[in-house]
């Protein structure tokens, strides 16, 4: 009888691991994002990180891990594979999605994805459907950053207003980095162009 109890109570639990791990499996993450790394050989590892604007998180000997755009798989793949060099054998990383990045009201559209252009000097360029409330770091995070012919200091984001006349506004990726500039926390609107030039030569 207690054999048959254990069993029918596997049966009972099992569906919702099953269901768990497929939605872990198809999930995303993006910047906002709180995970769950926990590193079996090295617990000192073990911590939760969060996704920053431009889409990566940061781990001790593991440095930069991009994560924004990934499933949960590929971010434990990468990360086992940076650390691996300071272990005699592959290490064993599990990483989970500890709490996901809420929606800001303040820029929330009502409708859940919104589409924008991006043109030029980039990984993939092309029309991408994004999150509403999703800024400049975290688009070119989602697209793959930029190409090695980029002109990364006269990147331009181009927006019409409500009378459809087009702004064009600058954009220094490189004062971004050094923290001179907060334009890339600018929150995507639907239809902005972002144009990334190739560099000159000597530029």
């Amino acid at each position: 009888m207690k054999h048959i109890f254990t069993l029918a109570t596997v049966l009972f639990v099992l569906p919702f691991f099953v269901a768990s791990a497929s939605a872990q499996d198809s999930y995303r993450v993006k910047s906002g994002d709180v995970l769950q790394v926990e590193v079996l050989e090295d617990p000192s590892i073990n911590r939760q990180v969060l996704v920053t604007p431009d889409g990566r998180i940061s781990l001790p000997l593991a440095g930069t891990v991009l994560a924004s755009g990934r499933s949960v798989d590929q971010v434990q793949a990468e990360i086992a594979g940076k650390l691996a060099p300071n272990f005699a054998a592959p290490p064993t990383v599990f990483v989970s999605v500890n709490s996901v990045a809420a929606p800001d009201p303040a820029t929330y559209s009502g409708t859940s994805t919104i589409d924008v252009y991006v043109l030029g000097e980039v990984a993939n360029a092309g029309k991408v459907s994004v999150s509403s409330g999703t800024n400049i770091l975290q688009l070119l995070a989602e697209i793959g950053g930029f190409s090695d012919f980029a002109a990364t200091k006269r990147i331009q984001l181009r927006r019409k207003d409500k009378s459809g006349t087009e702004k064009v506004y600058n954009i220094n990726y490189q004062d971004i980095l050094a923290g001179q500039s907060s334009i890339g926390t600018t929150t995507l609107a639907s239809g902005d162009v972002i144009i990334v030039p190739q560099r000159r030569l000597f530029e």
